[in-house]
């Protein structure tokens, strides 16, 4: 016998549920965030009517369950997981957005397109045993197919919505690992265990979206597409790499709706900023930006350009990839499957006599001493290069077997820089330094105020919103030319360096902890030590 759907006796509540004592329609208000949901309890209501109607199940008391909703009105939803359980069902009312929320944390995103594409694959199991291809066969059959394409886009939409630059599909022995990037550091995506099981469906309509061909499966390949989610412009770039348990994929989303290309946001210190302003006004030389990938190099440099483009100067870029497109600069794309190199663009650019060029990343010899030519003959050469601080940016291209002098009389000046991670500023808490003794090489400041992160909604309890560059900032002077020409260590140029006020990596970080923008956890996670170096 089916029981009622609304319980008509009052529910008595455990300790667990903040409940307001102000009822709407007569139902009482519940706060569902961080609720533990027995998973016993989730287990007896279908997946695919959680998400379709918005209903979570919270606590089970004998035979009545009290049931989150945000619409006091949802009879039908209650109704009919009244008749499928056969539990008496008392409704609270949630926020709309907390339910969804703790509907996707519980259940993980896609959940209720897992449920049916489970559903219908059990209910066809017999028949697909005897067509299976590589994609397990279910893709064949057009529902199934929707619901895949359903999936992959609740997935990029949860990506986006959690302002994640990097997705990443990693195949296991016996499942996939979904990870977001967010703010610099991966994190686990909360995805149902289900998910696994259409693996190879998953990747390739990521491989269709990107056109990619799906039936290589033994060769990386790279590949791109655009999206539009919520009117904002997302280009992704797509990565496949065949592994030991299948391919991996690496998204890299790219908002172009959210990105200001403007020196002022990059938030350099004041007198850096100025000599940064004026090294970039020059009319020749090479300006270098040195950082790992994800360091903030290309942005720094787009900004750079924003400011120096203008009706009575030709910019032109090469670049790999082509991130975004700036309006009046001309961005031309690496392409080396048919010789179009760093070093071949850069050498027909110059017969189209630019005053500046950006050239994505200087790897090779050949690519360096094209740039150096190019400064050499009047023009300003913006670069980046992979080092892990300013002054090793000299040893590096005296390495690639560049003459030494040719890299002193060139090189500008070099612009290191690192990303640390904002702390939220809705639940930032001050930081207790009574005890604490600050490492020997931060400048004591004892009256200032430290924060450091705690963790709320709004930033999904890690304490950190959004992401800030601190910045190394070398002009070459005539005496580091000269150590250059007699090629002298990163060491001893660093040395030098330091002697005439180089505000190190860390330095720059600790004004960021000071000014209350990060904490000094972040400033030890990005920087090694400058008394290490």
């Amino acid at each position: 016998m089916k029981n009622d759907p609304v319980s008509s006796e009052q529910f008595d509540s455990t300790d667990q549920i903040a409940v307001d004592s102000n009822d709407d329609f007569g139902l009482s208000r519940v706060d569902v965030r961080g609720l533990t949901i027995d998973a016993e309890l989730l287990a007896e209501f279908p997946t695919r009517d959680i998400f379709r109607y918005k209903l979570l199940p919270l606590e089970r008391h004998t035979d009545t369950v009290t049931i989150a909703t945000s619409d006091p009105l949802n009879f039908e939803g209650l109704d009919e997981l009244s008749s499928v359980t056969g539990y008496h069902l008392n409704p609270v009312l949630a926020d709309a957005d907390d339910l969804n929320q703790a509907i996707k944390d519980v259940l993980g995103v896609g959940g209720g397109t897992i449920g049916e594409l489970v559903a219908q694959r059990s209910g066809e199991q017999v028949e697909l045993l005897e067509n299976l291809d590589d994609d397990g066969g279910f893709m064949d059959d057009s529902s199934q197919q929707a619901s895949v394409v359903k999936l992959v886009n609740e997935l990029l939409v949860d990506a986006i919505g959690q302002r994640a630059s990097d997705v990443h599909l990693e195949p296991e022995d016996d499942g996939l690992i979904i990870r977001f990037r967010v703010d610099g550091l991966l994190r686990i995506a909360g995805v149902p265990t289900e998910i696994s099981q259409f693996r190879d469906a998953i990747i390739s309509r990521l491989k269709i979206m990107s056109r990619l061909n799906i039936a290589e499966k033994r060769l990386p390949q790279d590949g791109r597409m655009k999206m539009r989610i919520s009117s904002r412009e997302i280009d992704v770039r797509v990565s496949v790499i065949p592994m030991m348990h299948g391919e991996g994929i690496v998204l890299r989303l790219l908002d172009r709706s959210g990105m200001d290309f403007d020196l002022a946001s990059l938030e350099f210190p004041s007198e850096m900023e100025k000599s940064f302003r004026r090294l970039i006004a020059r009319p020749h030389g090479i300006v270098l930006v040195t950082g790992p990938t994800g360091s903030g190099k290309t942005t720094t440099l787009y900004s750079a350009l924003a400011e120096i483009n203008s009706a009575t100067r030709k910019i032109i870029t090469v670049e790999d990839p082509v991130e975004y497109s700036l309006p009046g600069i001309r961005q031309i794309q690496v392409h080396n499957k048919i010789g179009l190199t760093f070093a071949s663009g850069l050498r027909s650019i110059l017969r189209h006599d630019p005053d500046a060029i950006l050239i994505g990343e200087i790897r090779d010899r050949e690519t360096a001493d094209s740039a150096i030519q190019a400064a050499l003959t009047g023009h300003l050469v913006f670069s980046t290069l992979h080092t892990n601080d300013s002054c090793s940016a000299f040893t590096r291209l005296v390495d690639m077997g560049v003459e030494p002098y040719l890299v002193s009389s060139t090189v500008e000046a070099v612009l290191a820089q690192r990303l640390v991670r904002r702390l939220c500023p809705k639940c930032r808490v001050e930081f207790d330094i009574s005890s604490w003794q600050p490492p020997s090489d931060f400048s004591d400041d004892s009256m200032a105020t430290l924060w450091t992160a705690n963790g709320c909604r709004h930033c999904h309890d890690t304490g950190y919103s959004g992401r800030a560059a601190i910045f190394e900032f070398l002009v070459t002077d005539s005496v580091t030319r000269q150590l250059c020409n007699e090629q002298a260590s990163a060491d001893q140029l660093r040395m030098h360096a330091l002697k005439h006020g180089l505000m190190t990596l860390r330095q720059s970080g600790w004004e960021k902890v000071i000014d209350g923008t990060t904490s000094v956890d972040e400033v030890l996670r990005v920087c090694s030590s400058d008394l290490d170096e």
